[in-house]
């Protein structure tokens, strides 16, 4: 099988088909290179594949020749990935090695066009959403006759930022076949991101979607319904309510960003409950967890500080919502979502459904032994999950 992999590898490179090939799904879940991205680029007048090796904490790329790039490209899936996506202009090509050592393939319909990837190296990364020829980009004041309105280029930054991380989720994720997705944006405010995910979702992959914006404030669920209806995003609507009182039985992808202390255990309760794929949340306030801190053991030392008992409190606390979400069946990932030039609210915890059974009592042993080191009693996202009977 592997020799199919190198040659619609090969094929591809020769009729100038190739667009990018994804390993992902590592066999060490616990080390710390989480995803390898090659794509072709020119040096020099001459055709060279870049390996962009993502790790938990950093980014790392080197450059190969064809043959060798094909070469390690086979080795990589052999011997550390057990998901490889090659994307062509004439098909998709999906690779996948079992436990048991047998490999799977399968093809599908191509997601790509030939032009959307430059060669050159070191351009400008091509943005997922353009600020040309949008309607509600302007309408929301992010942009004037195509072009980034002043003091809004870091919300344009931080949209594409979003929009690339949605799809690597869905690309990661049993959504990426889907022809139907629904969206639930938990707290979704002035809109920018909730638009951004439609536009994306029903004009870049031209998938049908069906996206739900969820905001308590009555003026910004007018302004957004109306931009929506002018746009003709027939497929996008906006409704008034709370997080916690929110309900809906599907989901696909579940959203919030900044929710504030516990509505952000309320939002990731939706989405396990709702059996989501995806979930994402950019927490914020994390108060629960700090009133509860009684540490009495070498520890104790960091909470003398305020500034760095208010960081424990909020490491603690996402660190616990990761390990809830692992213990429901997903793969998780914290990680700095945007740099803090633009906000200080820039950590992102994100979660797709797995396909392995998670060893709950393994998970469930350490919650337990974090909150003993911290003297926790009570995680409200944990207490949740205990009053509902289908998730025990």
């Amino acid at each position: 099988m592997t020799n199919q992999l190198s040659a619609i590898l090969i094929s591809s490179l020769h009729n100038n088909s190739f667009i990018r090939l994804i390993l992902s799904s590592p066999d060490d879940k616990k080390g710390e290179l989480n995803k390898v991205t090659v794509r072709i680029v020119e040096l020099k007048a001459k055709h060279t594949l870049s390996f962009l090796y993502t790790y938990k904490t950093k980014t790392v790329t080197k450059n190969f020749g064809i043959e060798e790039g094909v070469v390690h490209s086979e080795k990589l899936f052999g011997d550390t990935f057990t998901m490889c996506v090659i994307f062509t202009t004439e098909a998709d090509h999906s690779f996948r090695r079992t436990k048991k050592g047998n490999l799977l393939y399968y093809s599908s319909k191509a997601k790509h066009t030939a032009g959307e990837f430059s060669l050159e190296h070191n351009l400008k990364k091509k943005r997922m959403i353009s600020a040309e020829n949008s309607a509600w980009l302007e309408m929301l004041g992010v942009t004037v006759r195509g072009k980034v309105t002043e003091g809004m280029s870091g919300k344009f930054r931080q949209i594409n930022r979003f929009i690339e991380t949605i799809d690597d989720l869905i690309n990661s994720s049993s959504l990426k076949d889907k022809k139907e997705i629904a969206v639930y944006d938990m707290g979704s405010g002035k809109g920018y991101l909730t638009f951004a995910v439609y536009d994306f979702l029903t004009n870049g992959m031209k998938i049908k979607s069906d996206v739900t914006g969820i905001e308590q404030r009555d003026d910004l669920i007018a302004k957004c319904n109306n931009t929506a209806k002018e746009c003709g995003f027939t497929g996008l609507k906006f409704s008034q309510g709370q997080i916690a009182d929110s309900n809906f039985t599907h989901c696909d992808i579940l959203i919030a960003l900044h929710a504030c202390d516990t509505a952000t255990d309320d939002a990731i309760f939706k989405g396990i409950t709702s059996q989501a794929d995806i979930i994402i949340v950019s927490p914020c306030c994390h108060k629960q967890i700090r009133k509860q801190l009684d540490i009495n053991n070498a520890l104790k030392e960091i909470t003398r500080h305020g500034i760095l008992e208010e960081r424990l409190a909020e490491m603690t606390t996402d660190a616990l919502r990761a390990l809830i979400l692992e213990e429901h069946g997903y793969d998780t990932k914290v990680f700095e979502f945007i740099t803090d030039e633009h906000t200080h609210k820039n950590i992102m915890i994100t979660a797709v459904k797995s396909k392995e059974i998670p060893d709950a009592a393994r998970i469930n042993e350490r919650i337990h032994n974090l909150k003993g080191i911290l003297g926790i009693k009570k995680i409200y996202l944990e207490e949740l999950s205990k009053k509902n009977p289908k998730l025990l």
